[in-house]
């Protein structure tokens, strides 16, 4: 038989940000519903986050055994068990799994219900054979793969992001269709694990990074042995007795063992039926205003199906926004000017703001601040001293943007997100007192440079040589 329940809130999706919605309403005293038809934890617990860099700590162990000689410390060849180490992965996220349980949920005061949510009408969603009336409505369904329009690829096996983690065949060769962070850090991931990788894509690697810094990665990737193809077009797929085959716009055949689409993301919105709710939607996801509202007053949507970046922390950032809309009527609203972001290479390539290309097209004139790692001192003990700190500002020192790529970049940028989210000037950044030896360090001299043309400059020797005349 058929039930009827009226919370305060009804979240579609328990993927992070549908978690983070549902565990925060709950325990500020909010009757909350949980819809979910699949894997709690969602993509980043199951298919994304926590398995890639899992298998990336993996990979890292492997390619440090193999340049123990650089530091005198010799090893044998490291014997690779790539369904062990598939394995490690699965034991990683059983181990984060009960943060993200059904138990853990109904222990906060959630009601969990594992089904399909479908809309029935503006104020109204079926999930199994329960009707679900509440107040609001809090769409968190994430996104899937996007599959490209190649010619000949349904007719050939492939892997994604949801079935990469489950292979425990070792590749002879990964054939990688997608130059994006998901693209190269996979990429990288199997090669030092021993996989023969090629990384094909119709435009540039890595296109929302800075160029400069991108490029210095590419390069990386192939002195480690990644056949790295931008700018390629792909005609077609087949599939031989043996082996995938890709074949290019130029008449080129490259086969490989195995194929991985990293092309993008779409958002998942097939099942809910949006049009019964009066919910408007378009390829890139639900239409929403800056306060995360649909074209139904009583219904939010957050993270990747919103639309807008599609990023875990963005999902997490949005659900502190919905809460205070939803329950306590305050209208907040987005910002992204100090959106960061990571591709968790190694090293790793991080970004915070405007690049110094989007600095130039919004009109500014923008001073680029840089500092190498090959000067930082932390960086030469633990010879990892590729890559720099590079920093846009205006001209009256206000901070614009940051690049970083290096080692720990995804934890360099935070200072430069407080700095851009305060809206602070370069001199906040010179000025501060850093440990010594750290590769923070980085941040501050890249900062400090700001300084160097004027404190430096003949004006400045004058000044100096007229007050030595006081005495």
């Amino acid at each position: 038989m058929s039930s009827s329940i009226a919370p305060d809130l009804c979240v579609i999706g328990a993927g992070s940000g549908g978690l983070a919605v549902a565990a925060g309403a709950a325990q500020m005293g909010a009757e909350v519903v949980l819809v979910e038809r699949g894997a709690m934890g969602g993509d980043c617990l199951n298919f994304g986050c926590v398995p890639s860099k899992s298998l990336l700590a993996a990979a890292r162990i492997a390619d440090l055994w193999r340049r123990g000689a650089e530091l005198g410390i010799a090893y044998a060849r490291p014997c690779i068990d790539f369904a062990a180490v598939a394995e490690s992965v699965q034991r990683v996220i059983a181990a984060i799994a009960p943060n993200d349980s059904v138990e853990r949920f109904e222990g906060l005061g959630v009601r969990v219900l594992r089904a399909e949510a479908r809309f029935a009408g503006p104020r109204t969603v079926r999930a199994g054979d329960v009707e679900i009336r509440p107040r609001r409505f809090v769409i968190a369904t994430g996104s899937q793969p996007a599959i490209p329009p190649i010619r000949g690829l349904d007719d050939v096996p492939y892997l994604t992001n949801e079935t990469v983690f489950a292979n425990r065949q070792l590749p002879e060769h990964l054939i990688v269709i997608g130059g994006g962070p998901i693209g190269v850090e996979m990429a990288q991931a199997h090669c030092r694990l021993g996989v023969r990788v090629t990384v094909l894509d119709i435009g540039p690697l890595l296109p929302r990074d800075d160029p400069e810094l991108a490029a210095i990665l590419a390069k990386r990737l192939s002195s480690e042995g990644i056949v790295c193809r931008p700018g390629t077009e792909i005609a077609g797929i087949e599939r031989t007795e043996k082996t995938v085959v890709v074949r290019l716009a130029s008449g080129e055949q490259i086969s490989g063992s195995h194929l991985l689409i990293a092309t993008g993301r779409r958002p998942t919105i097939e099942a809910l039926d949006l049009p019964a709710a009066g919910i408007a939607s378009t390829a890139n996801g639900i239409t929403v205003d800056a306060r995360l509202r649909t074209t139904n007053r009583r219904a939010f949507a957050i993270g990747d199906v919103a639309g807008g970046p599609q990023f875990t922390h963005i999902a997490l950032y949005h659900a502190g926004i919905v809460i205070r809309n939803a329950l306590f009527r305050i209208p907040a609203k987005v910002d992204y000017r100090a959106l960061p972001w990571v591709t968790y290479t190694d090293p790793e390539l991080a970004q915070v703001g405007l690049t110094e290309a989007a600095s130039g097209a919004i009109g500014e004139v923008p001073r680029v601040l840089r500092w190498r790692f090959a000067e930082n001192d932390r960086a030469q003990t633990e010879r990892q001293t590729e890559g720099l700190v590079k920093v846009v500002t205006r001209s009256n020192g206000r901070i614009l943007g940051a690049s970083i790529l290096g080692a720990g970049a995804g934890d360099l940028i935070l200072p430069w997100v407080l700095a851009i989210s305060q809206r602070l000037k370069i001199g906040a950044l010179a000025n501060l007192i850093v440990p010594y030896p750290t590769r923070g360090e980085a941040s501050k001299r890249a900062a400090g440079s700001y300084y160097t043309p004027t404190l430096f400059s003949a004006r400045t020797r004058r000044l100096v040589r007229l007050l030595a005349r006081f005495g």
